[in-house]
């Protein structure tokens, strides 16, 4: 696993090693806890570190928070100020994955809601081969969690337990990812990251409605295929069969970034090799996210030369 040489825990930062919590805790007995992962990508020719939809990141953890009913909720902007810290400390030049997580600290019981502890990591994160090549798929049997179970729309620690275990069968099974049904049986997300489908000239998703993550990634592909690829993309209901019948299809999230999907269940998807459509959307999204085109300039917020941040809410608490 990568590592970086400081982590921010808890208001410091602290040598990597140095940043851990008791096994007592509710986050290690329960899994209370929320995270944003978030990009950080190298610009060469500008000298710069840009972090993507960094606000937008945060107001989602806000989110989260509340949904989780934590303590207060810890102040976005502070959060933000914090990550900036890191990087600069760690002195990355390269793409980097960001974790932020809040997690109940302490030695309460599953009620526990507080005190909140603050973990912010960030590591090197190059392109991965996957992202190249594409993915084989598994339409799981395990089905995406429901909202009337837990918040699958929160980025919540114990709600990727779910997607574990079909990342873990699909791979058993011989494929390199899960694609999961919801409890209606209509296509949900992958294991940590949403689909899309082109299917006759129309690119589809699920709707958030189906159990999904609402993805920022998600949300950068709907806006970049309509402004920039001409695209009107669909949200609706997708059926396990329809999969079958997709001329491309991929998987988007920040880790996962824009992942073509070559094959679902052992049959090609399209011709089984990566499409045009996806490899027109994947140069356009990288384009955005390490500033190589001026549009969206406000999805990058810059970390050496002029780094920026936004305006806490009201009722944030400050660390």
């Amino acid at each position: 696993m990568a590592k970086a040489k400081y982590v921010h825990f808890n208001g410091d930062i602290v040598p990597w090693d140095e940043a851990r919590i008791h096994i007592f805790s509710p986050v290690a007995k329960y899994g209370i806890g929320v995270f944003e992962g978030i990009r950080g990508y190298w610009n060469v020719d500008a000298h710069e570190m840009f972090l993507f939809r960094l606000r937008d990141h945060m107001d989602r953890l806000a989110y989260s928070q509340k949904v989780m009913r934590f303590e207060g909720v810890v102040d976005g902007h502070t959060l933000a100020r914090k990550t900036i810290e890191l990087i600069q400390a760690n002195e990355f030049k390269e793409a980097i994955h960001i974790r932020v997580q809040l997690y109940v600290d302490g030695e309460g019981d599953l009620s526990a809601s507080g005190p909140v502890g603050v973990a912010i990591t960030a590591v090197p994160r190059p392109l991965p081969k996957q992202a190249l090549k594409g993915v084989t798929t598994q339409v799981s049997s395990w089905a995406r969690i429901s909202d009337r179970s837990m918040p699958a729309r929160v980025k919540c620690n114990a709600n990727y337990h779910n997607g574990r275990l079909a990342m873990l069968q699909a791979k058993a099974d011989g494929y390199e990812a899960p694609i999961l049904l919801n409890q209606a049986g209509k296509v949900s997300e992958g294991s940590a990251m949403c689909f899309f489908m082109v299917r006759n000239g129309q690119m589809i998703t699920p709707s958030v409605t189906n159990d999904v993550l609402e993805s920022i990634t998600r949300d950068t592909v709907l806006q970049i295929s309509a402004e920039q690829l001409g695209y009107q993309p669909v949200q609706r209901d997708i059926d396990r069969s329809e999969l079958y019948a997709a001329d491309e299809a991929f998987f988007c999230g920040t880790g996962w970034e824009i992942t073509p999907i070559i094959g679902v269940d052992g049959l090609p998807v399209g011709g089984g090799t990566v499409g045009p459509v996806v490899r027109k959307l994947q140069k356009t999204y990288f384009d955005i996210v390490e500033g190589r085109v001026p549009i969206h300039s406000d999805w990058r917020t810059p970390i050496y030369q002029s780094a920026r941040f936004y305006a806490p809410s009201t009722d944030a608490v400050c660390l």
